[in-house]
């Protein structure tokens, strides 16, 4: 069997594979244009997703599992796969750990005033009157409770805070004090001291958080969109801000990345802006190949319960 990786692989880990699995074929490459002169003769593919093409599908004759090493999946080609049938898992979940320390940490920057006393102690600015807040027992509402959403909530116990969860099924999760659908968020907006977006990118969150969503956030409340950028529609958010409906929003994800030099986000007082680094970590591969050991194992036993299966009818 051959296992061909479009991503580009550490010696190490490349090691690792070939010890764990000595019967089969690895081909590594450091992209996907020095990877598809040999992708027609490829049963698994390992790939960060976003160099597939229908075109690169319809090449593959005989792949039957692609394995995504992240957790975003959106600009697959997945007519094309689901028309072959190939099975396709992700790393969904190995960004828990970064993500939420980002999020809790970005909170803790805008209550704690860091970019001004950065900016006094680049002056020499001995200034005490510098306005501080508590993260401490505040009301958090997560938009999507999964494994990024969860981990957020647990941090947030430790300061003490109420959790809402929305999410598509509304269904209890650990952590969370009160779990409610998409169609019930704008009942618990207004209690809302922070909120905190993770939803994926599919048809039904283009646009998830709209100028009504902002104006019933108190108007001390901090956004932070750390999720997809095309959930949230970026000109009623600037709305918004300018109307100081809501205090802060910090932003790691936009709908045109990188992030261009004359979007109004940049010169903004009450945004700040990260250039979709939450998920970064040292431990990021590692992390996503534990996840395809586990599934190669199943797929040479003949079993099919594998870790991250993706819905291909659905995207995600």
């Amino acid at each position: 069997m051959i296992i061909l990786s479009s991503a580009k692989i550490s010696d190490k880990h490349r090691e690792r594979l070939r010890d764990q699995f000595p019967g089969e074929t690895f081909i590594f490459c450091a992209n996907m244009d020095e990877a598809k002169q040999d992708i027609g003769r490829a049963d698994i593919l390992i790939t960060f997703g976003e160099d597939l093409t229908a075109e690169l599908i319809d090449e593959a004759v005989q792949l039957q599992w692609i394995m995504v090493l992240s957790a975003g999946i959106d600009q697959m080609p997945f007519a094309a796969i689901e028309a072959r049938g190939i099975l396709v898992t992700n790393a969904r979940g190995i960004h828990k750990v970064p993500m939420a320390e980002y999020a809790i940490s970005m909170l803790l920057q805008v209550l704690r005033q860091q970019k001004q006393l950065i900016k006094n102690e680049a002056e020499q600015v001995w200034d005490r009157s510098v306005r501080m807040q508590e993260l401490t027992e505040k009301t958090l509402v997560i938009a999507g409770t999964g494994a990024i959403g969860q981990e957020v909530a647990r941090l947030a116990k430790a300061f003490r805070m109420t959790v809402y969860g929305i999410s598509r099924s509304g269904s209890p999760v650990e952590h969370v004090d009160w779990s409610v659908t998409h169609d019930e968020m704008e009942r618990v907006l207004p209690e809302a001291d922070l909120v905190v977006s993770v939803v994926p990118s599919t048809p039904e969150t283009k646009n998830f958080f709209t100028y009504k969503h902002f104006q019933l956030l108190p108007d001390h409340a901090i956004f932070l969109n750390m999720g997809r950028g095309d959930a949230v529609c970026e000109d009623d958010l600037i709305k918004a801000l300018n109307e100081r409906a809501i205090a802060h929003a910090v932003l790691d994800v936009f709908k045109e990345e990188p992030l261009p030099e004359t979007h109004p986000f940049w010169q903004m007082d009450n945004v700040t802006v990260t250039p979709h680094l939450s998920g970064v970590s040292p431990h990021y591969q590692r992390r996503a190949l534990a996840i395809f050991e586990e599934n190669l194992k199943l797929y040479l036993e003949g079993r099919h319960d594998y870790v991250n299966k993706v819905d291909v009818s659905r995207g995600y």
